[in-house]
């Protein structure tokens, strides 16, 4: 609890400073402010920020008409009580007792609007609980020209500088459609678009005689230059020019 408030900000501003420590729970950091506190450290330039917020309800009971009904009578009989004690102080020594006739009416008032009100709800809401606001960790900050003193005085404490804080990357989200640089959005290929050759399968060749039957060159068998016959050489065409004087077999004819 402070008691002075000129170095609080008037409006709501997101806290500043170095975190020195961290804990799991406000009881720790409130002891760690505590320990600083006893050993003199200016705790003004200090603040507990409290991360991942969450609202907890935690459920005390089941909720019936007779606890209902004795709830509200007693409330009734406290309010009573404290009128009748009103009463009986300005009253004089004859209103001796009004107090026992007013808790009595407080109880059964109490003890009537408690029952109409549940009845209103239709049992929609048939148990106790109690609500509260709490954080997964509670962080110290300190200003940056003091945070060196207090980390070093906050391993001293019994509590030290508290669990350790985790700072995660984030993960680069995975593609599993096509890319949209590279194929059209029916799935064929865009032409004129040279696509890069990291991260895509290769095209498998047609494998050779030689791969499929599993020779290598050196144990491919030899074959000889005269295995295939020689062809024939073709016959001299005709020329065609009707100006060469006629062949042997022309004038014969």
């Amino acid at each position: 609890m402070t008691f002075s408030r000129s170095s609080a900000p008037r409006v709501p501003t997101p806290p500043r400073g170095d975190e020195v420590a961290a804990y799991d729970t406000y009881l720790e950091a409130q002891q760690a402010v505590d320990f600083l506190s006893d050993e003199k450290f200016p705790v003004q330039h200090v603040t507990i920020v409290g991360t991942d917020l969450r609202m907890v309800e935690r459920v005390t009971g089941r909720l019936t008409y007779g606890r209902v009904a004795l709830a509200g009578a007693l409330s009734g009989a406290w309010f009573g009580f404290f009128v009748g004690l009103l009463l009986t102080f300005f009253g004089g020594p004859e209103a001796g007792g009004v107090i026992f006739a007013a808790i009595a009416l407080g109880a059964g008032f109490g003890l009537l609007f408690s029952v109409l009100s549940y009845a209103f709800t239709g049992g929609s809401r048939d148990f106790t609980s109690q609500s509260q606001i709490v954080a997964s960790t509670y962080a110290i900050l300190c200003a940056t020209e003091h945070a060196g003193e207090a980390r070093s005085l906050l391993l001293k404490s019994p509590g030290g500088l508290g669990k350790a804080r985790q700072t995660t990357t984030p993960a680069a989200p995975v593609r599993t459609g096509p890319d949209p640089r590279w194929t059209t959005p029916t799935g064929e290929p865009r032409y004129g678009a040279m696509r890069p050759a990291s991260g895509t399968p290769a095209t498998p060749r047609p494998a050779t005689p030689e791969q499929a039957s599993g020779q290598t060159p050196e144990q491919r068998p030899e074959q000889p230059d005269d295995a295939s016959p020689e062809q024939p050489a073709p016959p001299a065409r005709p020329s065609s020019d009707p100006y060469a004087p006629p062949s042997e077999d022309d004038r014969r004819s």
